[in-house]
């Protein structure tokens, strides 16, 4: 029986780095995030958001991917959830009560994706900070996106699909489908990419205009904060973007603008030809670090 749990938003994406103290003054004044709190282990929290975090920071001999945190409609949801993996096998954990209170959440439990190896976390409550998150210096509106890139493209888009309950809205064949965490609206909250091996893409964030984008470019280019791809825009979501790397050679993305879906009746994917017009209306290519690094931890 296919999935039908119901997904308020992508909630945070936790990344491992090497140089924690390095990181974190990067995430802070150069992406522009509120740092919220520390763990117990030394993470860091940050937010883009009134959430307790969209984004924790893990100190790892590796850079990469931790894991990612789907916020569900309710705690029936959360309920379903935990019942449709456990039928399909995949023995979801439960996060202890400590680690929960740790990253402000309520109830959490993780199930690793067999293919990719990826780890999803699923709550319905996360703790609400009173004090406004103030983006500065790129007005940042939200955490937007997040892109992985994985071996065996058929069988993860099929497991996001029919065991997630994510719907398709755009594909560019045989390289990306771009998903929707339903009834999320966002033209996509999580993409596949086709590749060799199994690896984070990138991190998005959505910004509050256009000209976010363009003074981002000229401020980070100041920093010699490497730029791998863009300004541009792109033909399947309508995004104008800027993609740039972390201290750990991380991709990272500002974008403004997106197609928006109703929950009923949403247009048909559209299918789009392998091809760099498909990337990018303004003829740009992507810097040969783009999406290079960026290993996906195992399950814990």
């Amino acid at each position: 029986m296919a999935s039908t749990i119901r997904y308020e938003k992508l909630g945070y994406v936790a990344l491992n780095v090497t140089d924690l103290k390095k990181s974190t003054d990067f995430y802070e004044n150069l992406v522009g995030l509120k740092r919220e709190s520390d763990g117990p282990d030394g993470e860091v929290f940050f937010r883009s958001s009134n959430d307790h975090h969209n984004i924790a920071l893990y100190q790892a001999p590796e850079a990469g991917l931790k894991r990612i945190g789907w916020k569900v409609e309710s705690a029936a949801e959360l309920q379903n959830a935990f019942d449709h993996f456990t039928k399909i096998g995949l023995a979801p954990k439960e996060i202890t009560k400590a680690e929960a209170k740790a990253l402000g959440l309520g109830r959490a439990f993780r199930i690793r994706e067999p293919k990719s190896g990826v780890t999803f976390e699923f709550f319905d409550q996360i703790s609400q900070v009173s004090d406004p998150f103030e983006p500065h210096p790129t007005k940042i509106v939200r955490l937007g996106h997040i892109v992985v890139n994985v071996k065996d493209f058929a069988a993860m888009e099929k497991f996001m699909l029919d065991e997630m309950n994510f719907r398709v809205s755009d594909r560019i064949e045989g390289m990306v489908t771009f998903m929707r965490c339903f009834p999320n609206p966002l033209h996509h909250s999580f993409a596949l990419g086709q590749a060799d091996g199994n690896r984070l893409n990138h991190v998005n964030f959505m910004v509050t205009d256009i000209d976010d984008v363009g003074a981002a470019n000229n401020r980070l280019r100041k920093k010699e904060v490497p730029i791998v791809f863009g300004p541009g825009r792109h033909p399947p979501s309508g995004s104008v973007f800027l993609y740039f790397l972390d201290p750990d050679g991380l991709t990272i993305e500002y974008s403004y603008g997106m197609e928006e879906f109703p929950e009923k009746g949403a247009r048909d994917p559209r299918k789009m030809k392998p091809a760099p017009e498909s990337f990018d209306y303004w003829g740009g290519m992507p810097d040969p670090r783009f999406a290079a690094k960026g290993r996906i931890e195992a399950a814990e």
